[in-house]
Order: C-alpha cells, then sequence, then structure tokens
C-alpha cells in the first residue's frame, strides 16, 4: 500500500490516537524537544510505532509546503471510496445515513476543515466530484486534524447521477443556497439525509441545484452576504445532529 505524511505536532497525535494501526513511523526533527514532542513518542511507543530522528531539512523536502512543526508521520494512504461504493453503503446501512456532499470545494484548507465538522457531527461519508474539486492532500489531512482518515470519503465521477441514485434509495438531500426563501432550521434533518455545500465562488451548480429535494439559506443579518463554506457547512451539520438527536 502506498503512503502519505501528515504533518504538524496535534494532527500527527491525533492520527496515532485515533488510526494507530495505519501509522508506518514517525520522523522527528532531531534538535526539537519539549512536552508535545515527549507525548507524540509516548503515543507512538504505546501504539508500537517506530520514530526517527532527522535533520529538519529532510522534513522541509517532503514537506515543502507546510509548517510541518518538526513532526511527521508515515502513513498508509486512505482508501478513496467510488460511486459503487457509496451505492453499497446506503444500501446496507443499519441505520438512516447521514451525508455530506461537497460540490466543488477547491481549497484544501476548507476541505479539511469540513471533514472536522463532518467528523464531529457524526457523519457517516463525504462525497465531492472526482474532477474540479480538491482531494485528500497532506493540508486537508493536517487541517482536519487526523479527520480524513476515519470518515469515510467518496469521489465519485458524475456527482448529479449519485445524487440521484441515492435519492431512488430513500436518501433526501438538502442544498444551501443563499437566495433561497426557506430557513435552513425549517427543514426535517432526521431520516436518510445529505446536506450539498457549494463551492467558494459558485455555489451549487445547476444540476446540483436541480436535483435536490430542499434549497434552504442560513439567513444573514450583518453586512456579509455569506459565510465560508467550511463555516455554513459546520452550521448545518449541527443543526442536523441537534434534530437527529432528539
Amino acid at each position: 500500500m502506498s503512503s502519505e505524511y501528515i504533518n504538524g505536532m496535534h494532527s500527527v497525535k491525533t492520527v496515532l490516537q485515533m488510526d494507530g494501526a495505519s501509522v508506518k513511523k514517525i520522523l522527528l526533527n532531531k534538535k526539537k524537544i519539549g512536552r508535545m514532542v515527549d507525548s507524540i513518542v509516548s503515543v507512538a511507543k504505546k501504539s508500537g510505532v517506530s520514530c526517527e530522528y532527522v535533520d529538519c531539512e529532510q522534513l522541509d523536502k517532503i514537506c515543502p509546503e507546510s509548517n510541518h512543526q518538526g513532526v511527521v508521520a508515515v502513513v498508509s494512504s486512505v482508501a478513496v471510496g467510488s460511486e459503487a461504493d457509496l451505492l453499497t453503503f446506503v444500501r446496507s446501512a443499519k441505520r438512516p445515513p447521514f451525508l455530506l456532499f461537497l460540490d466543488g470545494v477547491q481549497d484544501p484548507h476548507n476541505l479539511g476543515a469540513c471533514l472536522r465538522s463532518a467528523n464531529a457531527a457524526g457523519v457517516d461519508g463525504v462525497v465531492v466530484p472526482k474532477d474540479n474539486a480538491t482531494g485528500l492532500t497532506p493540508v486537508v489531512h493536517k487541517v482536519s486534524t487526523g479527520a480524513s482518515r476515519v470518515t469515510p470519503f467518496y469521489q465519485v465521477t458524475n456527482f448529479a447521477r449519485a445524487i440521484k441514485s441515492l435519492k431512488e434509495e430513500g436518501v433526501w438531500f438538502i442544498g444551501a443556497a443563499g437566495e433561497s426563501e426557506q430557513n435552513y432550521l425549517q427543514v426535517d434533518y432526521k431520516g436518510s439525509v445529505a446536506i450539498v455545500m457549494g463551492s467558494e465562488g459558485d455555489g451549487l451548480r445547476r444540476l446540483t441545484r436541480e436535483h435536490c429535494d430542499f434549497l434552504v439559506k442560513i439567513p444573514m443579518v450583518g453586512h456579509v452576504e455569506s459565510l465560508n463554506v467550511s463555516v455554513a457547512t459546520g452550521v448545518m451539520l449541527f443543526e442536523a445532529l441537534r434534530q437527529r438527536s432528539l
């Protein structure tokens, strides 16, 4: 199985705690000391993961575009599901599935934040288009603080077709659209539900909008017209969690 990297002290410690079996080894800056480093080494030891002390330059080469903080985990690549895998999951689910569809999110920081919120809210799977959207990257893993490794992730070739297929299996789709007249608090998120969020610049694409059962908005009372997609995602996911917990 191929490998990928997770960097940053908090992210590395979290992945050791949440998914230690996937960690092959930890690379540490030989000049880095402190309680957090000691804590990571301790957790790694308990998980049976070896630690190697290397020069900072080696870590810079591995993670050239990220502040690795002197700590890098070498991990097994995350399995990414397909449209067929998603359909199989929904058909075999023991309880009503709770899904998040992200229609073309481009920024890996936003995807990472969405995955973190999705995991915290108990989402069963996150679905993205295979093209014109970011996938799982080192930045996504770091921002999600490990959630990207334990939250089922699906990439589909045809986003609208995937929605249509799941609707035929009884999943209701609730899309976020700022121009909608319906408040996001006025819909029922219980049962088999997928929340659909659009891209940073353009929102939901036309076909995606047309396939949604409901379009809702998060009311704005200040001067700004919209929220960042990761913030809006968190707002809607936790309203769904509130209702599903009643």
